[in-house]
């Protein structure tokens, strides 16, 4: 016969009690993100920023600094980040599609965001939440740059020409060089997918007529 298992109430909630009080201890966005401008430390955690990040501090903002003095908090606006502008020639942004203020904040200038990415001109098909919101290199593209950047069409991908060879293969032909040149082949070795050569019967012909002119007829 199964023992009957007994409920603990006190217990339970006792554990319910320790989680709340565990949740409503965690440090707010607002609160872990803080920075103190002046020494470049955040008070929360005392990690200081990299040099490199100063300048972009003090003069680009991040995204909830614009979205707070937006209206409806910049939603349907489209975003985009000084790295992106610099790293990629293609137009990379977020569509916000929804906004979740901490209205605890100073400034209500924290919380969660969600939104389109579309990056390298290809557009995303879910909503997801946005990341990286506290970088200081966010920026708002302007009314009259949302149509030009929207109707771009990326540029078809170039066709595969070259695949790794195959473990076992590779491992004989790095040895092969290797023997005879007496050095590690400085660049990976790629298999062509399509032959520049016409398989007949004179290419083999050509062929043979080689390796019997380099090596000498076989005894």
């Amino acid at each position: 016969m199964v023992k009957k298992k007994r409920l603990r109430l006190i217990a339970e909630m006792a554990r319910k009690i320790r989680a709340y009080r565990e949740l409503k201890s965690r440090p707010r966005e607002s609160q872990k993100y803080a920075l103190d401008y002046e020494t470049m430390k955040r008070p929360h955690t005392g990690k200081m920023l990299p040099v490199l990040a100063w300048q972009d501090v003090r003069r680009e903002s991040r995204l909830f600094s614009l979205l707070a003095g937006m209206r409806l908090f910049g939603v349907g606006r489209l975003f985009t980040r000084k790295s992106w502008l610099e790293d990629h020639t293609e137009p990379s942004y977020w569509q916000i599609t929804k906004v979740k203020v901490d209205y605890t904040a100073e400034n209500m200038d924290h919380g969660r965001a969600w939104g389109i990415l579309t990056h390298k001109g290809k557009q995303e098909s879910e909503v997801k939440e946005v990341d990286k919101v506290m970088y200081h290199d966010w920026r708002l593209i302007p009314k009259h740059m949302e149509h030009q950047i929207k109707d771009f069409k990326p540029l078809p991908e170039p066709p595969v020409r070259y695949v790794p060879y195959p473990p076992l293969l590779r491992a004989m032909l790095l040895a092969q060089y290797k023997k005879a040149v007496g050095s590690v082949m400085a660049e990976e070795p790629a298999l062509p997918l399509k032959r520049d050569v016409l398989l007949n019967k004179d290419y083999f012909r050509k062929q043979e007529q080689e390796t019997r002119r380099t090596e000498g007829t076989a005894v």
